[in-house]
């Protein structure tokens, strides 16, 4: 299987060089499918553990070998691991992808979410293009749609379906944690649930700008030269948005 990579690495390299689209049957496209063909077990067998949560076995199949054609795509043999290895990640990534965009906990627009998974998919293949992650501008123009309608389409990618008893929350050593395991236990933000909730009321009069500046800001911690990048600004643009954004929650909140 090393001579196939090493075949395909090689058929890729000069598809690059020579600026060359995939045309059926040419080398760098036989190779990629002999590839993922020989690696649909490892798609089969990660997608059964996600079997038993309201999706058939074909199509988390299906979901998972789009994660194993970009793992493919991805691999290089000179990272020094294994090409099973480094495809799960990928591929399981692709599956709860799946379930994370498939539902809303709240009533979307359909052309919102539509969206929304458009700017996902969008915001992979620009990356792989460029090295880097694209600025809501390249998305917008890769997208067809305004600025404003991407900043509104990954503010409401926040709202998914409610989780299920066997979520997994996290890795406790060799215990994974689900969201029944934490089912009657008391809950350290409670105490919190009146701040959230006036924060949430204060929330409601920002602009989506101004929402995903100070949701990157302070909940992704993201620096404001970052998110001028992303954003396709200055940073002292921001600084003024987020310094605006601020003033108006406090005058909120100082209400009674």
């Amino acid at each position: 299987m090393r001579d196939y990579f090493l075949q395909f690495a090689q058929a890729r390299a000069e598809r690059q060089q020579q600026g060359a689209t995939a045309s059926p049957g040419d080398a760098y496209e036989a190779l990629r499918d002999t590839l993922v063909v020989a690696h649909l077990n490892l798609v089969r067998f990660l997608a059964v553990k996600f079997a038993n949560r309201g999706e058939s076995l074909d199509d988390l199949m299906q979901v998972g070998t789009i994660g194993l054609i970009k793992a493919v795509d991805r691999f290089d043999l000179e990272r020094g691991v294994e090409f099973t290895t480094y495809a799960t990640p990928t591929i399981v990534g692709e599956i709860k992808r799946h379930f994370r965009d498939k539902g809303w906990a709240l009533k979307v627009p359909r052309r919102l979410q539509e969206l929304h998974l458009s700017v996902n998919r969008m915001l992979e293949r620009l990356h792989l293009q460029s090295g880097h992650s694209p600025t809501v501008a390249e998305l917008a123009q890769a997208l067809g749609v305004s600025e404003e309608d991407i900043l509104e389409a990954q503010e409401l990618g926040q709202v998914y379906n409610v989780l299920s008893f066997d979520t997994e929350l996290s890795d406790d050593g060799d215990k994974t944690q689900t969201l029944a395991d934490y089912l009657g236990q008391d809950d350290a933000a409670l105490a919190l649930l009146e701040d959230r909730a006036n924060l949430e009321r204060a929330f409601a009069i920002l602009s989506p700008r101004e929402r995903v500046i100070l949701y990157l800001r302070y909940y992704e911690a993201v620096s404001q030269t970052e998110i001028a990048r992303r954003l396709n600004v200055s940073q002292m643009h921001v600084s003024r948005i987020q310094s605006k954004a601020l003033e108006k929650l406090k005058g909120v909140l100082r209400e009674p």
